[in-house]
């Protein structure tokens, strides 16, 4: 087989580029820790200090959003005194079929000096008594996407080819957010994330399989991202926020993309107050 046709297309120029490009924009700040925001949770950047904006389309590379919720948007700040980047808005694994875009953001993140990933993800609970509104920590996670962003010939100096995925969601990260947790008086649940590629919602039988198989919330985002982040040495944290049961529980609702965005308003006051709260213990 002739090696480039397997070999990805080197993104490295671009992300030196837009690394540059980022760095000019925000002039002096340097945050330690970015949030990736999942579907109708883009407002938790409206409280930043001092903000600046970059859309992603003004990056070379940078993923374009297609999803009602996601802005595709870089907004770095200040939150509780911490200097802190905003990733409002993902490409989803159903949107494309290239994870390009997917390591491009990642990477550019890390190439500024961003070491800790704290995700969230609108998600839905396979548990009766972790409802609508509620936030659950993720400690670990099933890929059942039927695929991996790096799937393909390894590129060494960004990560190895084989990555541990012991700790992928850290443990001392979880430790501190629950600490926070507490000391504001925020339930937070934790259990396992399972992850379908999607874009449709899973069957009654492929939920009853996620419960089986140990899982606590189900959604289509999350991993790829979790798996570019740890392979390439950033720390990550996340948080499923539960807008709604998976198909075949409680009842059997009806579910919609605009049943996501009205779940997630349920949990953004706790989130609102947890995230600072959080980033204060990495200042």
């Amino acid at each position: 087989m002739d090696r480039t046709q397997i070999m990805p297309r080197d993104i490295e120029q671009d992300i030196q580029a837009a690394g540059l490009k980022v760095r000019t924009l925000i002039a002096n700040r340097h945050p330690k820790v970015a949030f990736l925001l999942g579907s109708g949770l883009g407002g938790l950047a409206d409280d930043l200090q001092d903000s600046v904006v970059i859309p992603y389309t003004d990056i070379d590379g940078f993923p374009t959003p297609t999803v009602a919720g996601h802005d595709g948007r870089l907004v770095f700040g200040t939150l509780n005194g911490v200097d802190v980047l905003f990733l409002k808005g993902r490409v989803h694994a159903y949107e494309t079929r290239d994870f390009t875009s997917f390591k491009m953001l990642i990477r550019t993140i890390k190439h500024l000096g961003i070491e800790t990933l704290f995700t969230t993800s609108s998600s839905g609970s396979l548990h009766e008594d972790m409802p609508p509104g509620a936030i659950m920590m993720i400690s670990d996670h099933i890929n059942l996407m039927g695929t991996n962003p790096l799937i393909g010939i390894n590129d060494d100096d960004v990560g190895p080819r084989f990555p541990d995925m012991s700790d992928c969601w850290s443990n001392t990260l979880r430790q501190s957010l629950r600490t926070c947790a507490e000391g504001l008086d925020i339930p937070l649940h934790e259990g396992v994330y399972v992850g379908f590629r999607g874009p449709c919602f899973e069957t009654p039988a492929e939920i009853h399989m996620a419960r089986v198989i140990g899982g606590h919330a189900v959604g289509m985002s999350a991993i790829p991202e979790n798996i570019i982040a740890n392979h390439c040495g950033l720390r990550v944290m996340g948080c499923a926020v539960i807008t709604n049961f998976a198909a075949g529980m409680v009842g059997g609702e009806h579910l919609s993309h605009a049943h996501t965005l009205t779940g997630a308003k349920l949990a953004y006051e706790n989130l609102s107050r947890l995230i600072p709260s959080f980033v204060k213990t990495l200042s």
